[in-house]
């Protein structure tokens, strides 16, 4: 697998404990435990991770400039919603984080629904809320990389804006990386003009091959005016010594999800996006696709990240990835509970794998 890939792993950010199935633990989500992750993932060889964001949840801005501040490699990926942020609020704090940290910023937009009204906000449908999404990402990649912007928008304003402190170009790395997901067809077509990185959960092959050549063709169509646009891969993956004694663990955690109905597991279940009922409907055609992607999480809560997995060997997922790799992902974000553990069994076990070209 090339070395340029890049792997990143997620940080739960969450006030409820135990979750997707984490240790339930009290201080979960104070800064001791949560800077312990950021320090592992450093330790163990991972760039960074995302950290999730919602209503309801601690703040993500905050809870990633605190794990910054208390590393030197750590790159969080922050999870944001246009509506929360207002363009040039937001581009101001991640120009200021950007800044101290030496250039570790990096963000995944997000344009999911959510508790609107509980902070304010207000959308319409569907096509007015990527709208706004796309006139956001345009206007801060603006207020990053010019000075004196002005902009008079359907959603959004600024007249003379300079955005301090300036952000410092280093190599092709203009600004923080934009991250994107969704799987509707307005969510592509913000993708394919404005985002840096196209996210996508963890499908079969075939249907990644087939986003990716269709998320192609649109930006040629829609004359996107950015550098190409990259590919990354969230999923789950499972690790354990064996293939055998994976899928024995993989088989105990889904009947413990069925028993509790997927407590814990199931964040994305407020509304159905078009890629999270991609993803839930894939158990129709078996528990198992490709060579190890399991589906039956998704049967029984599994939302999201959680609700697909890659089950086996170090060698087993390893091989999976390269062939994720092979259709142009270059940004993986893996996890697996509890996230601490897994953060050094796969440091040590899968990311070697990774990072030298082992023969297919």
């Amino acid at each position: 697998m090339s070395n340029d890939s890049e792997y990143l792993w997620y940080i739960p950010n969450d006030t409820k404990a135990g979750h997707r199935g984490d240790t339930v633990d009290e201080n979960h989500n104070s800064l001791a435990t949560l800077t312990a992750q950021a320090r592992a993932l450093e330790d163990n060889g991972w760039k960074g991770a995302l950290i999730g964001t919602g209503w309801g949840r601690p703040d993500t801005f905050t809870v990633a400039t605190a794990l910054a501040a208390s590393t030197t490699t750590f790159e969080p990926l922050i999870a944001i919603r246009p509506g929360y942020w207002r363009p040039a609020n937001f581009a101001s704090a991640a120009a200021t984080l950007d800044h101290l940290t030496g250039g570790r910023v990096r963000v995944n937009i997000v344009s999911g629904l959510d508790n609107l009204s509980a902070y304010g906000d207000q959308e319409g449908d569907q096509a007015h809320r990527y709208g706004r999404t796309r006139e956001f990402m345009r206007l801060v990649r603006r207020l990053w990389t010019e000075e004196n912007v002005s902009h008079d928008g359907e959603h959004f304003g600024v007249t003379g804006s300079t955005v301090m402190p300036r952000i410092q170009a280093r190599g092709d790395r203009r600004h923080p990386k934009l991250y994107f997901g969704g799987a509707s067809e307005a969510a592509e077509r913000v993708a394919a003009t404005e985002a840096d990185v196209q996210l996508f959960w963890g499908e079969p092959l075939d249907g990644i091959r087939e986003r990716i050549a269709r998320l192609k063709a649109l930006s040629q169509e829609l004359d996107r005016d950015l550098p190409p646009l990259e590919f990354g891969l969230r999923i789950t993956t499972l690790v354990r010594e064996t293939t055998e004694q994976a899928w024995v663990d993989a088989e105990k955690k889904v009947a413990e999800m069925a028993k509790g109905k997927g407590s814990g597991w199931n964040d994305h279940r407020r509304s159905v996006a078009v890629g999270q009922q991609r993803l839930l409907d894939l158990h129709r055609s078996g528990d198992v696709l490709d060579d190890n992607l399991y589906t039956a999480p998704g049967r029984y809560g599994g939302g999201g990240a959680g609700t697909t997995w890659l089950v086996g060997s170090a060698d087993d997922v390893a091989r999976s990835l390269r062939r994720y790799q092979e259709l142009g992902i270059t940004h993986f974000v893996l996890s697996d509970t509890p996230y601490l553990t897994e953060i050094s069994r796969q440091g040590n076990q899968l990311l070697p794998l990774l990072r030298n070209q082992l023969p297919r």
